[in-house]
């Protein structure tokens, strides 16, 4: 794992990933632990250091969660790379062995040009950029800061002594301004200025310090300072240039604005061209090739300058590229008139040392290519630097894609800014309109706007000229009708970048027919493809793909579980309109993603289930744009069940209302049921029935009945499960099911034997969602029996293997059950901040049972921990909805008796016990014998005479102790204030013998006490 603080904080992998670190505070953490790397740094000085005064309440917690999301990325990264975060006493470590800033300084210590220069060339920005503020990075930035200053200095001198004397004092000429007073480089300056013949500047450079030194310091220049000013007025033989080689102009064009977005290019690449003869970026037109070369060329000092050679003007195919060359180098009559065009150029470079830079050459790419290599031959001293949509195809080339500019993660304004789309934009657009300014206003519409045009450099410059006179939502709204919005009548723009479509059109009519109607198809898919479904929807084969890579109109993307061909959305949109067959590509489309979901769905219930969910992740877009375009309700029944893993209720039950065939129909009824359920609304009992009677299948009759727990019917629920399976899953399902009634009726018989039983059959399914499940209601039993540790390392467990597959719906119940579990053992805090992550994902799924889930333990938490305003808040809207229209819902019980607590405490005793009454009713009516025991210990708390609440406690504890089921020790906090006021009423005797006559009644007869 590689680790840049030179510039804004990186994280790359050892094959060069990049690595996001998600959050303000991780990436503070991070830089932190690399200002004091490999040793370690205290938790208390790392909570100090990121909060400062204003630290969360359970601090070491808030710090262990951004240490453990530290890790995450790392190790989602590269594998094994949590590791290199070691929890050390007192705080943590981070072992780094690859830190630019250590690579820095070893070459610092160097007074060769190129190994100076390559310690500069690791540079990005200043130092810790985006953490630079913060106290615990200033002194490392600082010294790193001055570290660089002194290689600035050492690199200058060195290419002193080696002739540079003019590129020397104009590179100095913006250092000195940056740093006045610095006496050393001033030294330097004044050496360049007057060994390139320019006296009377550096003497009134020495003037200008000395000046300052006097008007802002009230110091005079230092000895050696004085004794070089000497020498300059005596005119020192000592201080002229050595002899310099000869040149020939260089004919790069002067920069007229700043290159945005491209510093770490600009250094690999300036660090690479004096080791390597012949690069060639290659990109999709609008990307920046011509840019980014002009400023990697002009970094580079070569005795015989560097030279740009416009190929754009020659006619496609046109042979007469060594004319252009010649023309550029102002050596046409070289060696002869009788010699052809790339004679002659070999003849006047054969000699020569210079950077040959040849722009634009696809459409002219065999030429270039065949002179290219005659100079590769013949002129050792040569280096070349060719922008083009494709590869020269030589032997040495060494190609470097130009990626576009980085998009924004996020669209909060510290994401927007961390992108180089953004900046670029907002750059380009500034200097249009002048009151544009890119702040949290504006940077959603930027960030879309970035992301709509694929970060594409033309794309958003010819984006930014249309910001004066149509504002910024104006242009984002207009991006559906791109070619005719980007266009720009800026008179020194070539023709071909004067619009969006010449951009494109430029590649397009480079392609054959064949070629062109290849591209054309590939823009029926969204979110790119797999080769597979480029061959057969395009109906097209390898080769033809290869060429629209090679010619950078196709990207190919290798990163996830299939490689994927992409278009850029600009490319997308303009080969749409090209397309002649557009309704037969779009229903081999359809069909192939219907054939693709039907594939999925049997292997999303084994062995293979996360490597199918990823290909259906990779494929969200296409499986859309096939249910509209033809797929339909077979494709949604297909996907069902993929919907239910990732949580996505909302779309599956819009693409299941699509009508189908009477088979599709009766296929989709019980999905159709369920998924209505989880999303709270209401089913008939007599719909739910015919549903799962004539569901096809026993997983769909499952999944109906399953969900109609979630709406508290349990005899319903117990009804309709199967009871005859066709394969193991559908019986480890049910099973599942069967131990979720068993845990809300308390019968922990049932409950341990069915998710026992349930976990064997999973595993031996391979179904690692199923062994969640099954591991949920073992958690359960757990909790239930008063171990709580084993219930939360279970959970633990599960939300781990959850977040690997990222079922965010099973994400979300495992946090909600952490959340319980740790509200139950007194960890307030850490349920709160559990439960508020539950409740998040909850509301993003769309999850009513979710939602209450997590809502429930937040009001638990705060009601526990004394925040009776928030509690009363979060338990009255539940009581609200749990009592429902038709019947109760099963957590009404537990949300009542917490409300009644909340509200006796608050000093409303007679309205508590009327909550603990209905809530010990509600529970005698479902059968939850459980759920009726805390009813009880909150009547006790609430009753007025304190007899009644002493036989109330001794009914509670005995049923507790028949039921094996303990009180957790937040609930024994709550007993034993009430035990502790009633005890002092009574006195020790009497409320042992009232006690003692409560545990010989049933909590029926203990109710009728009151």
């Amino acid at each position: 794992m590689q680790f840049g603080v030179l510039g804004p904080l990186a994280v790359t992998t050892d094959v060069g990933e990049p690595v996001v670190v998600p959050g303000t505070k991780v990436r503070a953490l991070l830089a932190d632990l690399l200002t004091n790397r490999n040793r370690v740094v205290s938790a208390d000085r790392l909570i100090d250091d990121l909060w400062g005064d204003d630290a969360p309440a359970n601090p070491a917690g808030a710090l262990q969660v951004r240490v453990s999301q530290l890790r995450r990325a790392l190790n989602d990264a590269e594998p094994g790379a949590r590791d290199l975060v070691e929890s050390r006493p007192p705080g943590y470590l981070l072992r780094a062995g690859a830190v630019d800033a250590d690579r820095f300084a070893e070459l610092a210590r160097s007074t060769d040009v190129e190994r100076l220069t390559e310690a500069l060339g690791l540079w990005r920005g200043d130092a810790y950029a985006d953490a630079a503020d913060a106290e615990f990075v200033r002194a490392e930035a600082t010294r790193l800061t001055e570290q660089r200053l002194t290689v600035q200095e050492r690199l200058a001198e060195a290419r002193l002594a080696r002739g540079e004397h003019d590129l020397v004092a104009a590179d100095l000429a913006e250092l000195v301004a940056r740093h006045p007073l610095r006496e050393s480089l001033r030294a330097v300056q004044l050496r360049a200025l007057y060994a390139a013949g320019r006296q009377s500047e550096a003497l009134d450079s020495y003037a200008e310090l000395r000046d300052r030194l006097a008007d802002e310091l009230g110091l005079d220049p230092g000895p050696e300072l004085v004794a070089l000013h000497r020498r300059i007025l005596e005119q020192d033989a000592g201080l002229s240039a050595p002899p310099k080689a000869a040149i020939i102009r260089n004919s790069l064009p002067a920069q007229l604005d700043e290159l945005v977005g491209r510093a770490e290019a600009l250094t690999e690449l300036r660090a690479l061209l004096p080791r390597q003869r012949l690069v060639t970026l290659v990109g999709p037109g609008g990307v920046g090739k011509t840019r980014l070369a002009t400023e990697a060329a002009r970094a580079q000092s070569l005795p015989d300058g560097v030279h740009l050679v416009e190929l754009a003007p020659l006619p496609a195919g046109d042979p007469r590229v060594a004319e252009q060359v010649l023309g550029v180098l102002d050596a046409r009559e070289t060696a002869g008139a009788s010699l052809s065009a790339a004679d002659r150029v070999v003849a006047a470079l054969r000699h020569r040392h210079l950077l040959l830079v040849l722009d634009n050459c696809e459409h002219v790419i065999e030429p270039v290519a065949e002179l290219v290599a005659r100079l590769l031959r013949a002129a050792p001293g040569v280096s070349v630097l060719a922008t083009s949509r494709e590869a020269l195809g030589l032997t040495g080339e060494l190609l470097w894609e130009v990626p576009p500019l980085s998009l924004p993660e996020d669209d909060d304004l510290d994401a927007v800014r961390r992108s180089a789309a953004a900046r670029l934009f907002a750059a380009r657009a500034s200097a249009q309109q002048r009151a544009f300014r890119l702040d949290g206003r504006t940077a959603p519409a930027v960030a879309q706007l970035c992301r709509r045009l694929d970060g594409l450099p033309l794309a958003l410059e010819l984006a930014a000229t249309r910001v004066r006179a149509l504002g910024l939502r104006g242009v984002v709204d207009r991006l559906d009708d791109r070619f005719r919005l980007l266009t720009t009548q800026q008179r020194d723009v070539p023709p071909r970048q004067r619009t969006l479509t010449a951009v494109i059109g430029w590649s397009w009519d480079l392609l054959d027919e064949a070629d062109q109607a290849v591209l054309a198809r590939l823009a029926v898919f969204s979110d790119g493809c797999t080769p597979d479904a480029a061959e057969r929807v395009c109906r097209t084969d390898l080769d033809a793909l290869a060429r629209l890579v090679d010619r950078s109109l196709v990207v190919l993307d290798d990163s996830g579980v299939v490689p994927r061909y992409r278009l850029l959305e600009s490319v997308a949109a303009f080969c749409l309109d090209r397309l002649t067959d557009a309704d037969e590509v779009r229903a081999r489309h359809a069909a192939y993603y219907t054939e693709l979901a039907e594939r999925a769905d049997p292997r999303l219930r084994g062995p293979d289930q996360q490597r199918w969910l990823a290909l259906l992740d990779a494929e969200t877009a296409n499986l859309r744009s096939a249910l509209v375009h033809g797929g339909g309700l077979r494709l949604a029944v297909a996907l069902s069940w993929y919907w239910y893993l990732r949580g996505r209720l909302t779309e599956a039950r819009r693409a299941l209302a699509v009508p189908g065939d009477p088979a599709q129909e009766s296929r989709a009824a019980a999905w159709r049921v369920g998924f209505t359920l989880l999303q709270g609304d209401p089913v008939a009992a007599a719909d739910i029935r015919a549903a799962v009677a004539d569901a096809p299948d026993g997983r769909a009759a499952w999944f109906a009945a399953n969900a109609v727990i979630d709406h508290s019917d349990l005899a319903l629920a117990a009804e309709l499960l199967p009871t005859t399976f066709a394969d193991p899953w559908t019986e480890a399902a049910v099973l599942t099911s069967r131990a979720w009634i068993a845990h809300a009726t308390a019968d922990q018989a049932t409950l341990e034997c069915a998710a026992n039983r349930s976990a064997a059959l999973f595993a031996a399914v391979g179904d690692r969602w199923g062994r969640l499940q099954a591991t949920e209601w073992m958690g359960g039993l757990a909790d239930m029996r008063g171990d709580h540790e084993r219930a939360a390392a279970l959970h633990r467990e599960g939300l781990r293997w959850a977040e690997e597959l990222a079922l965010w719906p099973q994400v979300g119940s495992k946090l909600s059950w952490l959340a319980w579990l740790a509200v139950q053992t007194r960890d307030y805090a850490q349920g709160r901040e559990l439960a508020e992550r539950a409740y998040q994902l909850a509301v993003e799924q769309g999850s009513p049972g979710a939602i209450v889930f997590a809502e429930m333990s937040l009001g638990m938490a705060a009601r526990r921990d004394g925040k009776l305003d928030v509690a009363v808040t979060h338990l009255t809207r539940l009581a609200e909805q749990g009592r429902g229209e038709t019947q109760p819902a099963l957590y009404l019980p537990m949300v009542l008796v917490e409300l009644g607590y909340a509200l006796e405490r608050g000093g409303d005793p007679d309205a508590a016990l009327a909550l603990h009454v209905e809530a010990f009713e509600a529970a005698e009516a479902m059968a939850l014998p459980r759920d009726a025991l805390n009813p009880l210990e909150g009547m006790a708390s609430a009753v007025r005479s304190p007899e009644v609440a002493a036989r109330l406690l001794g009914a509670a504890a005995a049923a507790r102790l028949a039921a094996q089921a303990p009180a957790a020790p937040a609930e024994r906090d709550d007993t034993d204030r009430v035990a502790e006021r009633v005890l002092a009423a009574l006195g020790r005797e009497r409320f042992d013998a009232l006690v003692a006559e409560g545990a010989k009644l049933s909590p029926g007869e203990a109710r009728a006490q009151l």
